[in-house]
């Protein structure tokens, strides 16, 4: 936290820097100048000179201002919020636009197979084995959906090769088969024809030899409090909520929709969602952005952002370890209240810097008259 120190608080260190020497040199000035000029007894003015120096020492300010910031880091982490410096409270009070990442984030993250469909003579039984084996080695949320819906075990010799490809699904060589399981994107990619494209939730193609065999609908539910989360922002003055995602259309639009958020943007790589951001942030004429995401995808866009804001409990470590802000559960809702937090702490800063400047005005001038 002390790496990260907020605006005011490097202020008023520099403030005192230039204060303290100018106002015990008005000190000196009170204790010669009107005995020297009224010829008035030195005692009496020298005493007043050290009244004016006990009463303009600068301890107010220079204590009242990081406690202000350490008691908003100390009520957060009360809170569930871990904030990783004061600095990271005054932006979150600036924040006009939050952008989410929706799986495991708006979304419980937590995938069903909802649906199998067949083609080209294949039983439902056979896709849910190909793409479970196909699968087993990753541990992306859809790929334990799909091993969990199968239930049975996995034979390793089986698999003679498997690769990731980022984004798209994976490519594996099962038992002399060419095997492709993973999403729209992938299926253009290797030219192979299908019927759909668009899902209402989100779909795992299954191809075997280039030949498309069918493919498993997977459901993922929006979380509890998400559309507490979006009303909250919008009373704290929060004017765009935007939401990202590499699912389809279909399924960003219908989230959208229910969440009452401004806008959405659907099949994004992890490089898009940095682009989009970069924009995002040109676009705000006033204010800051906050990114709030859970994933390792999410760590480049949670750098990027004016605050980066990780969700700590399922988020994965380089998130967090990248994050300005970590929620300690996985509540949206905790994103408001982390800027609450954030207003409320300047609030209190800007009190204390006008309260101080105030009394030592006053008391001051009284010190010397």
């Amino acid at each position: 936290a002390t790496a990260n120190k907020a605006k005011n608080e490097k202020f008023i260190t520099k403030f005192a820097q230039v204060y303290t020497p100018i106002v015990v040199f008005l000190a000196v000035l009170v204790a010669v100048l009107p005995p020297l000029l009224m010829h008035e007894p030195f005692h009496k003015w020298i005493y007043r000179a050290l009244i004016l120096l006990v009463i303009s020492c600068p301890c107010g300010l220079v204590i009242s201002i990081p406690l202000g910031y350490f008691g908003g880091v100390g009520g957060s982490s009360k809170r569930g919020i871990l904030v990783k410096g004061s600095h990271f409270l005054d932006i979150l009070a600036e924040v006009k636009t939050v952008v989410f990442d929706k799986t495991g984030t708006l979304t419980q993250g937590v995938f069903k197979v909802s649906k199998i469909v067949p083609k080209n003579n294949f039983s439902q039984d056979e896709i849910l084995r190909w793409a479970a084996l196909a699968e087993s080695h990753s541990n992306h949320p859809i790929a334990k959906s799909i091993l969990e819906a199968y239930g049975k075990e996995i034979n390793p010799s089986a698999i003679q090769s498997q690769e990731e490809i980022p984004a798209q699904g994976i490519k594996a060589k099962i038992e002399d088969h060419l095997i492709f399981v993973g999403n729209d994107r992938l299926l253009h990619e290797e030219n192979i024809e299908h019927d759909e494209c668009q899902f209402n939730g989100t779909v795992v193609h299954v191809v075997i030899d280039k030949a498309y065999v069918g493919y498993i609908l997977l459901g993922d539910e929006i979380k509890e409090d998400a559309v507490k989360a979006v009303q909250d922002l919008r009373s704290l003055g929060v004017k765009n909520i935007v939401m990202l995602t590499g699912d389809n259309k279909a399924i960003a639009k219908n989230i959208s929709e229910k969440l009452g958020l401004n806008s959405y943007f659907a099949e994004l790589l992890p490089e898009d969602k940095v682009s989009i951001l970069e924009n995002l942030i040109k676009e705000q004429r006033s204010g800051k952005v906050a990114f709030v995401g859970d994933g390792i995808n999410d760590a480049p866009v949670i750098a990027r952002a004016d605050v980066g804001i990780a969700m700590g409990a399922i988020g994965s470590d380089a998130a967090i370890e990248t994050a300005d802000v970590v929620l300690m559960t996985d509540a949206p809702s905790k994103v408001a209240e982390a800027i609450k937090m954030g207003k409320r702490t300047s609030k209190i800063v800007l009190e204390n810097i006008g309260f101080s400047f105030a009394i030592k005005g006053v008391f001051i001038i009284l010190g010397i008259t």
